[in-house]
Parts: structure tokens; sequence; C-alpha cells
């Protein structure tokens, strides 16, 4: 049988999606509860005291650190999961994830141990990062390499609902505590709930990923290719630069209004217009739940119109709605904020949702792990990593959310050059690339 055969494929594809989706839900859960604790409390329990958004502004530059071990990850990761394969790879991202962000709960304060915390920090938040970076490459190839090429943009879908799904567990958590919690309870010892909680979904991640089969693709390329003491990585940048460089370029307004939509928008809301941590979680954690419906939905149309229009209604959506973002949370009415993080994510999920086929049919099979890691990795550094530290020095220097606004709309002409200068990627063959 062939690697896409039907009759073979349709009851392994079910397992396969389902393993990457629980895994990277785990994994974003533990990523993006760093990024709300970030903007919520550790500014003030990490840092020392001062004027307090310098405080948020040292947080998030512990938050932007995390980005930059992300492609050092990527590589690595990318690296042995073209020699080795991509299961074993994505069961070590997970453990590393989920062993770094228990840590974080364990933590001493400022106020306990002086510089030792935030130097401690930093470390956790650099692990994280080195494993999410090998996470995501390794979960969308499995998916892409296993699917019907017909519903490819579908099924690789998937493991990108996961991020919303991992935001809305973080937000939810956090959400839940500060609510029942009083102020002084939740900044004291509440917030390291959702960071302790997170052993219990890494070992049923764990337990999933476990029992999923390695990419037929990927075994079928191995069989029939002469072993190569070449690089992945090499090959990936001397063969592939137009489409890592497209695919950077693709994410900048993906991966910067997300970070504006879900984590600028706590900052922003309790900064800048006085109201309580629960305004903005709450606003994002009902958004989560739309975007996670319209990932897979995004993906199933690019399989009929294609990659490129729909990844381009998103880029061009984002840039508009920045504007109209800030002026609905400027309201304080929380139906408002909700509506402008709800469509702003919505519009996020048409670049998110064929993203991850998108960027698996840009290379060949032998160094496609490391292709989308690196593409999709560097990126984060200048586009997710530095979003948060950008937008609050942003608001500090104008006093506006509009600055931010710009920023969003900059990040997305990026994005529509990039996709539009590049062919469509929709009939590419992934066995013979």
């Amino acid at each position: 049988m062939t690697a896409t055969d039907p009759a073979r494929t349709k009851p392994s594809i079910v397992r396969v999606v389902g393993a990457s989706l629980v895994g990277t839900t785990v994994e974003w859960y533990d990523f993006f509860l760093y990024g709300v604790a970030a903007s919520v409390v550790f500014g003030d329990l990490f840092f020392p005291k001062g004027e307090q958004l310098t405080g948020t502004l040292l947080s998030f530059a512990t938050f932007a650190v995390g980005f930059f071990a992300r492609p050092i990850g990527g590589v690595v990761f990318g690296h042995f999961g073209d020699r080795l394969g991509r299961k074993n790879l994505l069961v070590l991202s997970l453990l590393m994830m989920g062993v770094a962000t228990f840590a974080i709960g364990l933590l001493p304060t400022y106020a306990q141990v002086g510089a030792l915390a935030p130097i401690l920090l930093t470390v956790l938040r650099l692990i994280q990062g080195f494993a999410l970076g090998g996470e995501w490459g390794g979960a969308v190839l499995i998916v892409s390499e296993h699917g019907d090429p017909a519903r490819r943009g579908f099924w690789a879908s998937w493991p990108q609902a996961g991020a919303p799904a991992g935001q809305l567990i973080a937000n939810g958590v956090l959400a839940g505590l500060a609510a029942f919690q009083s102020e002084a309870a939740f900044d004291s010892w509440g917030w390291r709930i959702p960071f302790l909680l997170s052993a219990v979904l890494v070992l049923v991640g764990l337990w999933v990923r476990l029992k999923i089969e390695e990419s037929p693709v990927f075994k079928e390329a191995r069989d029939k290719q002469e072993p190569t003491d070449r690089m992945p990585l090499i090959e990936v940048l001397t063969r592939y630069p137009r489409e890592v460089l497209t695919a950077m370029g693709a994410r900048m307004a993906e991966n910067v209004s997300y970070y504006i939509f879900t984590i600028v928008i706590a900052t922003y809301a309790k900064e800048h217009l006085g109201l309580g941590k629960s305004f903005a979680l709450n606003a994002v954690l009902i958004a989560a739940a739309i975007h996670f419906c319209a990932i897979p939905l995004w993906g199933a149309l690019s399989d009929r119109i294609g990659r490129k229009p729909v990844y381009l209604i998103g880029a061009v959506g984002v840039g508009i709605w920045a504007f109209v973002f800030i002026a609905l949370v400027d309201t304080k009415n929380f139906g408002l904020a909700t509506l402008a993080v709800t469509v702003g994510l919505i519009l996020h999920g048409a670049m998110y949702g064929p993203q991850a086929s998108f960027f698996t049919e840009l290379f060949g099979t032998r160094v496609r792990y490391s292709g989308v890691s690196v593409g999709y990795q560097l990126a984060s550094i200048i586009a997710g990593g530095l979003a948060p530290f950008i937008a609050v020095a942003l608001l500090k220097a104008y006093d506006s959310g509009y600055a931010i606004s710009v920023y969003v709309a900059v990040c997305a002409a990026i994005s529509i050059l990039a996709v539009t200068l590049y062919s469509e990627t929709r009939e590419r063959d992934l066995t013979t690339l």
C-alpha cells in the first residue's frame, strides 16, 4: 500500500490528529500560561519594585527570551527529526516543556531571593522556548504526512487548534482563580496552581503520543534515500532560502496579531484603561473557544480554494481590524472588547489554519522537519517574541493604543507581500518533494 491509501489512512489519521492536538494543547498551555502570567503578576513578583509599566516591560523581556530559544530548538529537533523520525522527538519536546513549566510554579520570588528569582525564571523560559521550537514542526508534519492530500489543509490545521485550546485552558484556569481568590491571595500563591497542574496535562499528553505510529511518508523516504552526512539545516539554507524567507514573512502578521489580541490586551486593559485582571482574561477566554472552531474551518477552505487566498484574507483582515480592535477595547465595555478579540482571532485563524499545510508543502521530506521549524521559529524571534515588548514600549511612548495598531498593520503588509510573491502549494505531492 502507498502512504496515502485511504483504507489505511482514515483510522490512522484520526489517532494521529488526536495525539497531535492533545500534545500541542499541553505545550501551548504551558507556553501561553507564562505569557498571561507575565502580563498580570510576574512584573510584581520577580523584578524590583518600580514604575508599573517598567516592571511589565522587564517581565515581557523574559517572555521574549523563550522565543529566542525557539529557533535553536527548531534546529536541534529538526536535525534529529529528519534523521530519526517525528514521533520520538515529539515525546521529548512535551516532556521538556512540562518539567520547565512545573518548575516555574515552584520558583521563589524577588522578595525571597533577590536577583536569583528573575535568573531562574529566565532559564526555565529558555527551556520552554527550546522545547516548543521542536514541537510545532513535528506535530504538523506527522499529521500532514499521514493524511489524504486532498484534505491536508483540514487535517494539518488541527494541531494548530492546540494553540487556542492551550490559551483557553491557561486563561480559564487563571480567570477562575482570579475570580474566586482575593488579589492578595492570587499574587501570593494562587498563580502557582496553573503551573503545577501542568504535570497532570503532560502525563496525559505523553500517554496519547506514545501510541501513535511514525509518519509513513518519512519512513518511505528514509527507505529510498541514501544516507548523507550533510546536515539538514545546511541543505535547507542552500536549497530552500526563498521558502524560509516566505515562511518568515508569512508569519509576521499571524504571530504579532495573535500576541496583541491575546497577551497585550491584558496589560493594555489593566495598565492603560485601569480595568481588573478578569476583564481581559474573560474576553480572551470566550474568543479562544471560537478561535478553536474557526481554525479547522479555514484549513478546510484552503483545500478548496488554495492556501494563498485564505491566508491573504487573514493578513489583510488583521491589518485593518487592529484599529477597530483598539477602538472597541477603549470603550471599556466587556461585550465590545470580547467582540474585538473574537473577530481578531477569527481573522488570525485564516492565517493559522492553512499555515501548517502551506509550510509543509514548501520543503522536501528529507529536510522538512528542519525547514518548517527554521522558517517558523526564526520569525518567532522578530514577530511574536518581541510583539508584547514592542507593544508595551509603544504604549508607554505614545500613550495610545493606536500606535500598536500601526505596528500590526506594518506586519500585515510584510505578510501580504511574502504570500503574494510565492506560488500556490495546494497541489504539491509530499512524497515527491
